[in-house]
């Protein structure tokens, strides 16, 4: 590695209800399974067992909320459009929280809970996503009506880096079938994939109106952005962003905390 680069996790973001709001936290416990512990540990499902999120509809991000951890762990959630908002427990109170969403939704759901490996969209790299600050940045470059905090928000990453350039985290995959080992303070992760990308961070995160020509735009910054030394064969389209990761098993219990160091 340059000796002027010196990777550094500044935030790291936990999505403790699959689609909505993170809660930015200074050190996650990894779980049994892998991943961050409470992330995408619960997620909101129809009738049929089917998740309900914003892929499915931009509904879901007219919903505010915000977790707390200090003892029980609860949500307070409310809808933009009103100020009156409810706080539910989750390990108590999921039906009284279910039928909120249901009542907001206008359809029966549910809401399911996976404490080992939550419920990831890619079930082959569930560990936390990796972005840098200044990729982000970029980002904000290229669509100048959008500040850090709104990609962010649309991005939805776990772990943000910073001391290196934009897209220095492409170099944590390798060619299909290989993982790159490297090492984030004391746990070891490998990374897997580029992270392909929905149509969610199409949308103003508040509103969830889309942004013209979002993937277009994105696709062909990206494409003239792409760092020369980066596995290009991963890229059969470049609307991608962040890697994916797995953490061994042999992790779990251990922390990750922001300030800590990245070695490959």
């Amino acid at each position: 590695m340059n000796a002027k680069i010196q990777p550094t996790l500044t935030q790291i973001v936990i999505y403790p209800i699959k689609s909505l709001d993170g809660k930015i936290v200074d050190r996650a416990k990894i779980s049994a399974g892998g991943a961050l512990e409470f992330d995408r540990r619960w997620a909101i499902v129809d009738a049929d067992g089917k998740v309900v999120n914003a892929k499915r509809t931009a509904k879901v991000q007219q919903l505010r909320s915000q977790f707390d951890f200090t003892e029980d762990p609860t949500i307070t959630i409310q809808t933009a459009k009103k100020n009156t908002s409810y706080t539910f427990c989750l390990t108590t109170e999921l039906t009284e929280l279910a039928s909120w969403l249901s009542q907001f939704f206008g359809f029966p759901v549910n809401i399911i809970e996976n404490s080992i490996v939550g419920f990831p969209d890619d079930l082959d790299a569930y560990g936390p996503t990796i972005v840098s600050t200044a990729t982000l940045e970029t980002i904000c470059e290229w669509f100048p009506d959008l500040d850090l905090a709104e990609v962010r928000r649309r991005f939805r990453t776990n772990l943000e880096l910073t001391g290196v350039p934009a897209f220095w985290e492409d170099r944590l995959f390798g060619a299909p079938g290989e993982v790159i080992n490297f090492q984030l303070g004391a746990v070891r992760l490998h990374g897997v994939n580029p992270c392909q990308r929905c149509i969610v961070p199409t949308r103003d995160w508040i509103t969830g109106n889309a942004s013209p020509k979002f993937q277009q735009i994105f696709n062909q910054q990206r494409q003239l952005t792409f760092p020369p030394e980066v596995n290009r064969s991963r890229f059969n389209h470049f609307y991608r962003l962040a890697v994916n990761t797995r953490i061994p098993l042999a992790e779990a219990g251990k922390f990750l905390n922001t300030g800590d160091a990245l070695s490959v």
